[in-house]
């Protein structure tokens, strides 16, 4: 198949055309022979495909059967919410809820939740995806056997095992093709799945979903344990993800085993970093253990300023969400002390120090749309004005970079549109400055992967 794009933007140099054949792009000039279809680029921006490179796909899939509760403003509206929910169902019918937090009604235990929803099986998901809180019916439908260790049947409270609970709720699995559409619509052209829990099922569920055109990206994905790519390259194997949760972190030896398991498999290592204990453990680890070119921090959410020369100098990568910094700022104005702010979900200080730094939505926690992570790098501000970090801001365009990396490498390899590339293309509706003063995934006009439109 044979394409031409005219008058578009390509790295600033206006009114070029662009020839793709066979998936890659093959000339870049002004007034090429129109050969094959044609698309008028109407003087619009001609980019690199965007890449999310931390995202939970059957997360973000399940979320549209979900009840959103983290903007919920009151104890009441959160309430309210849930009963909402429970007046559209038939009694007995699951309510799924997300994005809860302690800041809404406290800690939840079951009997709260009997409360709010007594004739039906209600499981409402922490805003940072570690914890369900299940109430009795909940508790009940998911029978009887042998408990994850994660699970505290008098609290309803269930840690880390969202594979078990996938296991005995049996439901449908959600369907993955709209928000194919969603995030082709977003101009985003390659995905990393960072899910520990990604086995070989989960995986080929994935792997069919690319191959029937409903999950149109490139995928990698990573997981907690050996991961095989498929010969026909439906997804490419990442990193081996190491979950921390602050509450129960291993003890250096076993992290250490973790690092050298990796290894055995040529895997680098991407650790789950929220916290500055977390992050610090991580350190020792890797500095024991060695690092290696591809380990990754994902998050960073709190990095004190003295890490920063530890990470250039173990040549860690940053994978981050700006996006947090809008949808969670309310909450860390007034839960982190003002001294501490700085250390939050760090930008501008990391790439002036060397740090591989790229950018991702870690959804359904925060908002898949990369453009708003754009806004959310510059600007620095919370939902409710709060400024957080401004030192930390980084003008528009280094913030789209931050997307534009190889999946592979995020932080080190940049894609260009440069004949040879592949021809996974994010086409806008005006020349680049335009839309970075006002960055939206309104600009984004149509979305190739190999050179095949799959939005717009």
């Amino acid at each position: 198949m044979t394409l031409t794009l005219r008058d578009v933007e390509v790295a600033g140099r206006p009114g070029l055309d662009v020839r793709i054949a066979d998936g890659r792009i093959e000339e870049i000039g002004p007034r090429l022979p129109r050969v094959g279809d044609v698309l008028d680029g109407r003087g619009g921006a001609l980019i690199p495909g965007l890449c999310d490179h931390h995202i939970h796909l059957f997360g973000l899939a399940a979320q549209a059967a979900s009840v959103p509760v983290e903007d919920a403003a009151t104890t009441a509206a959160f309430a309210a919410r849930i009963a909402q929910a429970a007046a559209a169902r038939p009694p007995g019918a699951w309510i799924r809820a997300t994005g809860y937090h302690e800041t809404l009604a406290g800690d939840l235990t079951r009997a709260d939740l009997d409360r709010l929803a007594p004739r039906h099986p209600l499981r409402i998901q922490h805003q940072t995806g570690a914890l369900w809180i299940l109430n009795s019916l909940a508790l009940a439908a998911l029978g009887e056997g042998e408990d994850p260790p994660g699970l505290d049947r008098e609290t309803g409270r269930l840690w880390r095992a969202d594979a078990w609970l996938r296991s005995r709720v049996r439901e449908s699995p959600p369907p993955l093709a709209p928000i194919g559409s969603r995030l082709a619509a977003c101009g985003i052209t390659a995905l990393t799945d960072a899910s520990v829990t990604m086995d070989a099922e989960s995986a080929e569920r994935l792997a069919e979903a690319h191959r029937a055109g409903h999950l149109p990206q490139r995928l990698t994905l990573m997981g907690g344990g050996a991961l095989d790519a498929p010969a026909d390259g439906a997804f490419a194997v990442g990193p081996v993800k190491v979950l921390l949760d602050d509450h129960s972190l291993p003890d250096l030896d076993d992290f250490v085993a973790r690092i050298a398991a990796a290894r055995v498999q040529r895997r680098p290592v991407a650790v789950h970093c929220v916290t500055a204990g977390e992050l610090a453990l991580t350190l020792a680890a890797f500095e024991t253990a060695g690092s290696r070119v591809g380990d990754r921090i994902e998050h960073g959410g709190v990095i004190p300023a003295d890490a920063i020369a530890v990470l250039r100098r173990l040549e860690l990568a940053v994978v981050t969400q700006p996006a947090f910094i809008h949808e969670r700022g309310d909450r860390y104005a007034a839960e982190v002390a003002p001294q501490d702010r700085p250390d939050l979900y760090r930008l501008k200080s990391l790439l002036d120090a060397g740090v591989p730094v790229a950018a991702s939505s870690d959804a359904p926690y925060a908002t898949p749309d990369p453009w708003a992570g754009i806004a959310a790098a510059v600007a620095r501000r919370s939902r409710g004005g709060v400024d957080l970090g401004l030192a930390e801001r980084v003008d528009a365009a280094r913030a789209l970079s931050l997307y534009l990396d190889a999946p592979s490498a995020p932080g080190r390899v940049a894609r260009r549109v440069v004949p040879g590339a592949l021809a996974d293309l994010c086409l806008l509706d005006a020349p680049l400055a335009d839309v970075l003063r006002a960055p939206s995934a309104a600009h984004v006009r149509a979305t190739l992967i190999g050179g095949v439109r799959v939005h717009g």
